[in-house]
């Protein structure tokens, strides 16, 4: 017999926003770096070198470690980097496999639907139809709907897979993900790759939302709106620019380095409301949509086994994210279905 279940949860602030300690500052006292005429007085609070260690490893059998820290900032708040996660919250449903190769993998999108018995799917409104989404990350995503958490990724860091999100919702409804690129270099947004020990990967999401008739209701592109909420490795502070609420560091480079414990990090603090359909994302500038080629997708097996799914050729999903998908590490992105 299906089993339909709804969850709710109550999350602490700082679980949420990945903010530790709280500065009255509203803008960052100026920066300069060692030395030189860098100066940075944007609104992020700015953090450089190595973070502490709080959390070694969430997920042991991956073959990249996921670690989590924290790290003090030079305005005196405290920030836990890559991102305040619910990994380890039991309350918050793990997504299913579509292919993971620490669980199950599948063919086709048909075959892993076929193995789900119901029990997945997170109750909305129970006046609602049920919804599916196919998501693949760049490394990891917590979504919610409506304030309700319906899935997180199973595989924080690597190796790369995709899942399935089953939720019945009825419309509108408000779909929020908190997207992390995880890090090696706690603090510094980086990891090894290539013979380079600070090596800033890139991130990028892409997913698609089926209803019952398996007709597509909605699709990532560039009318998600995104906002980036930690940035790193930051070589040198001037480049970073904000215009409104964009916040850019497309004028920052982002070369591969040997020795990067002297980079920056910027952090802004995440709207304790930010996942709840009330929120107003009005404001927040529209996600930047990057192409296959450039997140790198061709050879990973938990996209290309799918891409009848994500590449449709009607209604083709395109990977989204804030506007620099390599510095840019957390990134909220927001749509509503009509």
């Amino acid at each position: 017999m299906k089993r339909i279940f709804k969850i709710t949860i109550v999350l602490a602030i700082t679980a949420t926003s990945g903010f530790v300690a709280c500065s009255n500052d509203q803008v960052s006292d100026p920066v300069t770096d060692d030395g030189s005429d860098s100066i940075y007085s944007g609104t992020a609070s700015v953090t450089q070198g190595l973070a502490t260690t709080t959390t070694t490893n969430l997920f042991a059998s991956g073959t990249r470690v996921a670690g989590l820290g924290t790290i003090k900032a030079t305005d005196d708040t405290t920030w836990i980097v890559p991102a305040a996660v619910n990994y380890t919250d039991n309350s918050f449903p793990f997504a299913s496999d579509l292919h993971n190769t620490y669980g199950e993998t599948y063919t086709s999108a048909t075959d892993a639907l076929a193995a789900l018995d119901g029990n997945d799917i997170v109750e909305i409104d129970s006046e609602g139809e049920v919804i599916t989404a196919f998501v693949f990350a760049d490394n990891y995503f917590e979504m919610y709907v409506n304030g309700v958490p319906v899935g997180k990724d199973p595989v924080p860091f690597t190796e790369f897979n995709s899942s399935i999100v089953r939720f019945k919702v009825a419309a509108p409804y408000t779909i929020a993900m908190k997207l992390v690129d995880w890090e090696e270099n706690l603090g510094l947004g980086s990891e090894g790759s290539g013979g380079s020990a600070y090596h800033p990967g890139d991130g990028g999401m892409v997913a698609v939302f089926k209803d019952e008739s398996d007709e597509i209701v909605a699709i990532t592109g560039d009318d998600w709106k995104a906002q980036t909420f930690y940035t790193a490795p930051i070589k040198d502070l001037s480049c970073p620019t904000e215009e409104g609420t964009t916040r850019s560091s497309d004028n920052c480079d982002t070369a591969d380095s040997n020795d990067g414990t002297s980079h920056y990090g910027l952090h802004w603090e995440i709207p304790s409301n930010w996942y709840e359909e009330a929120f107003d994302d009005s404001t927040w500038p529209d996600a930047t949509t990057y192409t296959n080629n450039t997140i790198g997708v061709n050879n990973k097996p938990s996209y290309t086994n799918f891409t009848d799914i994500f590449d449709d050729n009607a209604n083709d999903a395109e990977f989204i994210w804030s506007t620099n998908v390599i510095l840019d590490n957390e990134v909220i992105v927001r749509y509503t279905v009509e």
